[in-house]
C-alpha cells in the first residue's frame, strides 16, 4: 500500500506539473491579446510602439523576475514585508510549491508580465519608450514582487487571513495604480482635452484587433485563474473555470446593455471592457465564488468599470489610453470587496462577520499606498535620468517612426480630421470605435 499510494503521489505531481505548465502557456497567450486591445483601441500612428511595449515586456518580466524578481516575492522574510533568498533561482530547489519550482516560476513570471504590461495601456501614445521600459523593469523587480510576497509569499497580509485567489489586487489593482501614477506625470496626450475642458474624441483605430485580443483574453484567464491552485488533480479547476467564463460573460452583458439603454446604441468599445471588468472582477474569489455569486460580481464590475472610466476621465483629468484604471484598478478593488461578502468561510453574507472584510480592505489599501508611493519616486528619479514623454512633434507624427523607424501599415496615409460621433457622456474615449468612414484613418 505505501509503495501504491507513492506511484499516486509522483503521478498527482506530474499532472499538477502539466497543468501548471498549460496554465502558463494560456496566461502567455494573453499577453497578445494585451498588445491586440491596446493597439486597437489606440491610433494607427503608435501600432508599432503599442506592439513593440507589449513584447518587450515579456522579456523584462522573464529576465527580470528571474533575477530578482521571484527572490523579492518568494523569498524567504524575517518580517513578513520582502523575501530575501532565491536570486538568480539560487536554492530555490528548496521552494516547496507542490511541483518543480521551474513549473512555478515560469507561471509566476507570466503573472508579473502581466501586472507590468497593464501600465503600457494607459500611458500609450505619449510615452517614451525607453522610460516604459525602464519603469517595467521597476515593476517587475520590486514594486509588484512585494505586494506579492505580502499575499502569496506568507507575508503580513496571508498572515491576517487576507485571500486574493489569482491576483485581482497584487497583479490587477498593482498594475493599474502604477499606470495611474505614471499618467498623472506624464499628463494627456495633445487634443485630449479642449480649450474649455472638454473631453475630445480619440477614437481607436481598428475594433476587430480589440475584439480579437478581449477573446484572447479571455481564453488565457482561464489558465490565469485555473492554474492558481497549483494542482491539477482538484476538482475545484471546473468550479473555478466556470466562475471565470461566467464573469466575464456578466461583465460584457451589463456594460452592453447599460450603454444601450443610455444612448440607445450598443457600443463595442464598452462592451469589450465589460468583459475584462467582469474578469477582473471574479480573479480574487474564483475559487470561493458560485456561479450565482460570480453571475453577480461580474455584472457589478461591468457596471463600476463605465462609471470609474468616466471619474478618471472627467475628474481625475487623467487621460487612460485603454480604460486600464478602470478596468483593472476599481474592478479589481470591487472583486477583492467580494471576496468578504461571498467566501463561504468568514464572508459577510455567509454570517463570517467583518473581519475578513475588514482584512480585504486593510489590503487593498496597503497596495494602492505601496504602489503609488513607490512608482511615484521611482519616476521622479528615473524623469532625473531620462524625459517621460516623447516630444510633441514626435507626439503628433506618431511614436512608429520617430522610435522605431517603422509603421504598422506600410503604404497607408494617416489622414488627420477624419469625423468622429460626439462621445456619450459616459464613456472613455478609447474604448469607442472610430466613426469615420476610412477604417484605417485618424492619423492624429
Amino acid at each position: 500500500m505505501k509503495g501504491e499510494a507513492g506511484v499516486t503521489g509522483q503521478y498527482d505531481v506530474v499532472i499538477s506539473t502539466l497543468w501548471v505548465l498549460l496554465a502558463a502557456f494560456l496566461v502567455f497567450i494573453m499577453h497578445l491579446g494585451f498588445a491586440m486591445v491596446e493597439s486597437g483601441f489606440t491610433r494607427a500612428k503608435n501600432t508599432v510602439n503599442i506592439l513593440m511595449k507589449n513584447v518587450v515586456t515579456v522579456f523584462i518580466g522573464v529576465v527580470v523576475y528571474y533575477l530578482v524578481g521571484f527572490a523579492f516575492m518568494f523569498g524567504d522574510s524575517r518580517d513578513g514585508l520582502i523575501g530575501l533568498s532565491y536570486f538568480g533561482l539560487n536554492g530555490a530547489s528548496q521552494f516547496d510549491a507542490g511541483i518543480p519550482v521551474m513549473a512555478f516560476w515560469v507561471f509566476q513570471a507570466m503573472f508579473a508580465a502581466t501586472c507590468a504590461t497593464i501600465v503600457s495601456g494607459v500611458v500609450a501614445e505619449r510615452v517614451s519608450f525607453k522610460a516604459y521600459l525602464a519603469f517595467a523593469v521597476l515593476m517587475i523587480a520590486f514594486i509588484y514582487p512585494v505586494v506579492g510576497h505580502w499575499v502569496w509569499g506568507g507575508g503580513w497580509l496571508a498572515q491576517l487571513g487576507f485571500m486574493d485567489f489569482a491576483g485581482s489586487t497584487v497583479v490587477h489593482s498593482v498594475g493599474a495604480w502604477g499606470g495611474l501614477v505614471f499618467a498623472r506625470l506624464l499628463g494627456p496626450r495633445l487634443g485630449k482635452y479642449g480649450p474649455q475642458g472638454q473631453v475630445m474624441p480619440m477614437a481607436g483605430h481598428n475594433m476587430p484587433l480589440a475584439t480579437i485580443g478581449v477573446l484572447l483574453l479571455w481564453f488565457g484567464w482561464f489558465g490565469f485563474n485555473g492554474g492558481s491552485t497549483i494542482d491539477g488533480t482538484t476538482a475545484a479547476v471546473a468550479d473555478i473555470i466556470a466562475a471565470t467564463m461566467m464573469g466575464g460573460a456578466a461583465g460584457g452583458l451589463a456594460a452592453m446593455l447599460y450603454t444601450f439603454w443610455r444612448t440607445g446604441k450598443a457600443d463595442i468599445g464598452m462592451t469589450l471592457n465589460g468583459v475584462l471588468a467582469g474578469l477582473v472582477g471574479v480573479t480574487a474569489g474564483a475559487n470561493v465564488l458560485t456561479l450565482w455569486s460570480a453571475l453577480l460580481v461580474g455584472v457589478a464590475s461591468g457596471l463600476v468599470m463605465v462609471f470609474a472610466s468616466a471619474f478618471v476621465e472627467r475628474v481625475l483629468r487623467i487621460d487612460d489610453a485603454v480604460g486600464a484604471v478602470a478596468v483593472h484598478g476599481a474592478c479589481g478593488v470591487l472583486g477583492t470587496l467580494a471576496v468578504g461578502l461571498f467566501a463561504p468561510e468568514g464572508g459577510l453574507l455567509y454570517g463570517g462577520g467583518w473581519q475578513l472584510l475588514g482584512v480585504q480592505v486593510l489590503g487593498i489599501l496597503a497596495a494602492f499606498v505601496w504602489t503609488v508611493a513607490a512608482a511615484g519616486v521611482g519616476l521622479l528619479i528615473l524623469s532625473r535620468a531620462m524625459d517621460l514623454r516623447v516630444p510633441e512633434e514626435v507626439e503628433l507624427e506618431g511614436l512608429d517612426l520617430a522610435e522605431h523607424a517603422s509603421v504598422a501599415y506600410s503604404g497607408l496615409t494617416l489622414r488627420d480630421g477624419l469625423p468622429v460621433a460626439p462621445e456619450p457622456a459616459f464613456a472613455p474615449v478609447a474604448a469607442r470605435p472610430m466613426q469615420a468612414a476610412t477604417a484605417m484613418g485618424d492619423g492624429r
